[in-house]
């Protein structure tokens, strides 16, 4: 289910600090987050995040495309290593 319009969408106080901070000091640093709820603003644009999947932070360069979308979209939690029957097929 969608959030509603009038709220606006949802991101983290600290989050948008952070970004404000990095884009002040116009360094092009990672910014460590663990909101993967949070969506991507256009304040975002062109800025790295690290978003943490459970194990590590992965980098995430946001860019326009990515408005509207969530960070955990772009950070998968789960590693795929294949199907099983992919590795008979291989062996023949």
């Amino acid at each position: 289910m969608a959030r509603s319009v009038w709220k606006g969408p949802f991101v983290d106080g600290y989050l948008l600090k952070k970004a404000e901070k990095v884009r002040a000091s116009g360094r092009n640093e990672i910014i460590k987050i663990w909101s993967r709820r949070s969506t991507i603003l256009p304040q975002f644009v062109g800025l790295t995040f690290g978003v943490y999947n459970g194990h590590k932070h992965i980098p995430v360069s946001v860019n326009e495309d990515m408005i509207g979308h969530k960070f955990g979209e772009f950070a998968p939690t789960r590693t795929f290593h294949g199907h099983s029957g992919d590795r008979k097929a291989q062996r023949r």
